[in-house]
């Protein structure tokens, strides 16, 4: 039973990972699944792949629904799942980074999805499970488990994705972080978004500020921490990394433009979370 439990590992931690986002939760939810196993008479199972599936899907949902009730879960292991590189080669967009940050960039789509739209989205789209075995999972009829997974097919069409190429959008963040040092106020306001979206991650949580006039007046601190820093790829998008003198991550900066405007800011300051990105070092 481990020797085929083992053989199925792999695709198991890909459906927990695009179901929670984690690596962490992916592991723990596969971990549990084979404790499952471990207490189940083998003899009763018909087909190992199709019951390992389900158990994950029903302990993943379980996850995200927990998540919806204390929202502040849903960001703890953000900050190790983004992917920084220096932005120093000259077409990036054909690195393997990029191709990276595709799959990451659904994580971040998916996070706007409700738990039974985005359990019927990966697992009937991503992994093809037939609908009837997905209405088992969420107790729901197959109707209207197609229904959720045509919703979140819609939301995940529509979400907003980053457009220009690196360079277009590496000029709007740069407009940005010298608009912010010399305080243009109405500069700020050009390369933003009116619904710009800042996350900032601190060691007591996660703060968010939503609209171009908030996000426009603390600037300055985004500045202040980008002056000394050195430009990066954060998931494949323009970023800033900067350094303490001691030479220890101060933050991380990940910016999305598009359509030539800043629709959202990341700042990752918990160095538990610095720790985990695995950060170039200064230059």
């Amino acid at each position: 039973m481990a020797e085929t439990f083992e053989a199925q590992r792999d695709r198991l931690l890909a459906v927990a990972h695009r179901m929670l986002g984690s690596h962490a939760d992916a592991e723990d939810v596969v971990q549990e699944a084979w404790l499952r196993l471990s207490r189940q008479d083998s003899a009763t199972i018909h087909n190992l792949g199709g019951w390992l599936t389900t158990v994950v899907g029903r302990i993943s949902l379980d996850v995200l629904r927990s998540r919806r009730a204390r929202p502040e879960a849903s960001y703890d292991d953000r900050g190790s799942e983004l992917v920084v590189t220096l932005d120093d080669r000259p077409a990036p967009e054909d690195d393997a980074v990029l191709a990276d940050s595709v799959g990451l960039a659904l994580l971040v789509v998916l996070e706007s999805l409700g738990p039974g739209e985005r359990l019927a989205f990966v697992l009937h789209d991503l992994f093809a499970v037939p609908f009837e075995e997905i209405g088992h999972i969420l107790g729901k009829s197959t109707a209207a488990t197609k229904m959720l997974a045509s919703r979140a097919r819609r939301k995940v069409r529509t979400a907003e994705r980053p457009t220009g190429d690196v360079r277009e959008r590496r000029d709007v963040v740069q407009a940005f972080l010298a608009a912010a040092r010399r305080g243009d106020f109405e500069e700020l306001l050009r390369v933003l978004d009116p619904e710009v979206k800042l996350t900032v991650d601190t060691p007591s949580g996660v703060v968010v500020a939503l609209g171009a006039t908030k996000v426009a007046a603390g600037a300055q601190l985004s500045a202040g921490a980008a002056a000394q820093g050195r430009a990066v790829l954060v998931n494949g998008s323009p970023g800033i990394v900067s350094w303490r003198e001691d030479g220890t991550p101060l933050s991380v900066l990940a910016f999305t433009v598009t359509d030539g405007r800043i629709t959202a800011i990341t700042v990752v300051a918990d160095p538990a979370k610095l720790a985990l990105m695995g950060l170039p070092g200064p230059a």
